[in-house]
């Protein structure tokens, strides 16, 4: 999952549910919490998402090391937020990326799990070159009551489009059903956008002049099955789908203001990914497709600090931290979708251009991390074997917003 949307939100680390800085971060992470910004605003973010990927395998001592080059991925995000003169409502519109990933690997003679696939005479291979690529926009139509001066509440029906795709497509049966022949699985490349569906709800509530407090529950987002439209290996048409929805996730916020120009924010999260479609399964089935990814339900924490440095100018750094959703068991099958990332730093500011108008920035770097287990296939784990997936992700932001 995308753990901030917009530069603000990304420079406070994520931490949105319980401090409402800005339009976008404030309706990805609390819908209640729109009824807590200053005034209406237009908001609009894009990061640039720059993924450092490498993949290390061996069997029985024969081994190699193959980096991806995935680019530079934009993920765009934008947001409305009006305050009703006169009235307790407050609707706004928020257009984010939600969940995502690139890899490209080349294949290779000399990194056993990238070697090509098993040949025309059935000798066993590795997966070949691996490109997977999954991007989840969601577009969060919101509204917030403020119930009485302290305490809100707010809706936001879900509605995403998402796309995925797996070259090879290891989530369908091979070509050949003789698993023992050692399969060739086909090309997952021809496939579109889908849609799915889900809602968010929150609270948000005004301590004091000091201390606010919120938390929001997002329930699962329901994709329809991602169709892919591939062919076997004598080149005649061939169907696959796959089910795999957005996760449940809960958050809990708190925030504090009592130092003169300064605010400090603190989100936890739940993320159940162990009982979503596509995440929670592991394993192959009998006709040798992937089951799923094989990921444990994870907590995360987001915390992030704003200062005021001049009247102009606001200065924010912020840390977040992501329980490993993938076991190491599963490294193999989540080569292709690398979200192992534990640390998370973050650093930005916004500047007052006129009376109206903010431009913002910020930066994020991933620590590099890695996990590593066996090589498995659907004939079972290759004895001797090993598989590491190691990454780094570097991300710049940008964003302009108007209040009025």
């Amino acid at each position: 999952m995308v753990t901030a949307s917009g530069p603000v939100n990304r420079s406070m680390g994520g931490a949105a549910v319980a401090a409402p800085l800005d339009a976008i971060g404030a309706i990805r992470w609390n819908p209640a919490s729109v009824s807590g910004l200053t005034s209406s605003e237009i908001g609009f973010g894009l990061d640039l998402v720059w993924p450092m990927l490498e993949i290390d395998s061996s069997i029985g001592g024969f081994g190699g090391t193959t980096a991806a080059d995935p680019g530079v991925t934009p993920i765009p995000s934008a947001a409305w937020v009006h305050k009703i003169d006169g009235s307790a409502l407050t609707i706004g519109l928020g257009v984010a990326g939600v969940a995502g990933f690139c890899t490209n690997y080349p294949a290779s003679t000399t990194n056993p799990i990238l070697m090509p696939q098993s040949n025309t005479q059935g000798v066993p291979g590795g997966f070949g070159r691996i490109y997977t690529e999954a991007c989840f926009m969601q577009l969060a139509p919101t509204i917030s009551m403020a119930l009485t001066d302290r305490l809100s509440v707010g809706v936001s029906p879900l509605i995403t489009l998402g796309k995925v795709i797996v070259d090879p497509l290891v989530i369908t049966a091979p070509n050949d059903a003789d698993l023992s022949m050692a399969p060739r699985y086909p090309s997952g490349r021809g496939t579109r956008m889908h849609w799915g569906g889900g809602a968010q709800a929150g609270l948000f509530y005004i301590v004091n002049e000091d201390w606010r407090v919120g938390g929001a529950i997002k329930t699962p987002n329901w994709m329809e099955p991602l169709q892919f439209t591939t062919e076997d290996e004598l080149g005649n048409p061939q169907q696959a789908e796959f089910k795999m929805d957005l996760p449940m996730i809960v958050s809990g916020g708190v925030s504090y203001a009592g130092i003169d120009d300064v605010v400090l924010a603190l989100d936890v999260r739940y993320l159940d990914y162990e009982n979503t479609d596509g995440f929670g399964d592991s394993g192959f089935n009998a006709d040798g497709s992937l089951r799923g990814l094989g990921w444990n339900s994870v907590f995360a924490l987001a915390t992030g600090i704003q200062y005021r440095l001049m009247d102009p100018l606001f200065v924010r750094l912020g840390y977040t931290f992501n329980e490993n959703p993938t076991p190491e068991s599963q490294t193999a099958v989540n080569i292709a979708a690398p979200l192992h990332y534990q640390h998370e730093f973050h650093t930005g500011g916004s500047y007052q251009l006129t009376r109206n108008a903010w431009l913002h920035a910020a930066y994020t770097y991933y620590l590099e991390h890695e996990i590593t287990g066996p090589i498995f296939t659907p004939m079972g784990v290759i004895p001797d074997s090993s598989v590491t997936s190691r990454e780094s992700v570097h991300v710049a932001s940008v964003g302009v917003s108007v209040d009025y």
